[in-house]
């Protein structure tokens, strides 16, 4: 290469940088403008409160406990034979 292409490279490269940081700051702004206030979290207290009797209901179903409905094919072989 000679030295003008190189001279044109590296100010083509600068001006290139040049356009796109301008172009950035245009568009995305500057990053102290962006500068937010987060809440704080509460702190959770370690008392347990009692369950809402309307959610848990000490009559319903428990759907955990296993439920068979008729007999099993094996089992009502066995009767049968």
């Amino acid at each position: 290469m000679k030295r003008n292409d190189i001279a044109l490279l590296i100010l083509a490269s600068v001006g290139s940088i040049l356009v796109a940081y301008f172009l950035g700051n245009s568009f995305f702004g500057a990053v102290e403008d962006r500068m937010e206030q987060v809440p704080t979290f509460t702190t959770i207290s370690p008392a347990l409160a009692e369950p809402r009797s309307d959610v848990f209901n000490e009559d319903a179903i428990n759907p955990t406990v296993e439920i068979e409905v008729g007999q099993n094919n094996e089992e009502s072989q066995d009767s049968e034979g």
